[in-house]
């Protein structure tokens, strides 16, 4: 599926709350990135991709345009997703991260507004924040492709002719072989039938089966 880049403006970071640990620098441990898009019409967003610095939590939150008679409201469609699984080493400290659609919690479309709310309780790392922010929405659709005939079932007009005269007729394969599963079934079934040709547990023939007219 195509995707197309969304123009947009990353407005200053703000500091929401202090930090969940005080620290001497009196670190903010909660931060809010707003993203608008003055020159883009409510949108569906198809990918968010960023580089992360050292955040350990990031929440979205969307405005969503729902009306032309009701204003817009603020929807929560990510929360608290884990972007460093262990506070006391760098694992995932910078790296690439991408978000799809598929994984919020809502509805992506008809997008106004985006809110970024990352937090990082740990008083280990001085500074964190997301860069390289890019916003994807999903481009045209690719035009329908026409399979080849042979991957469907060919009319009977378009039914090629036997090469070798004698080869099985595909519509009757499935049934036959329906019905030497069940005859087998059938023989495996039938005890005496087994004993054809061989000793009984008595240590003789079985006439009865060996005698015929």
């Amino acid at each position: 599926m195509s995707r197309v880049s969304v123009p947009c403006h990353v407005k200053g970071t703000v500091a929401l709350q202090v930090g969940d640990v005080r620290t001497s620098q009196g670190r903010p441990g909660v931060l809010v990135i707003d993203v608008t898009f003055p020159s883009v019409a409510p949108f569906e967003l198809q990918e968010i991709m960023f580089k992360n610095y050292y955040t350990a939590f990031l929440s979205i939150r969307v405005r969503q345009h729902s009306s032309p008679h009701t204003p817009a409201k603020w929807v929560t469609c990510l929360r608290d997703y884990c972007l460093m699984p262990d506070p006391h080493s760098e694992e995932g400290a910078q790296e690439y991260v991408s978000l799809f659609k598929h994984q919020m919690l809502c509805d992506m479309a008809r997008v106004l507004e985006l809110r970024l709310i990352l937090r990082q309780p740990s008083p280990l790392w001085v500074s964190f924040t997301v860069e390289e922010l890019q916003i994807y929405q999903q481009g045209p659709k690719s035009p329908s492709m026409t399979f080849p005939k042979w991957l469907s079932h060919p009319v009977p007009c378009e039914q090629p002719a036997p090469l070798i005269e004698g080869l099985p007729d595909p519509s009757r394969v499935s049934s036959e072989v329906q019905q030497m599963w069940a005859l087998t079934e059938m023989i495996r079934a039938s005890h005496t039938s087994t004993r054809i040709g061989r000793f009984d547990v008595d240590g003789c023939y079985d006439l009865n089966l060996l005698s015929y007219t």
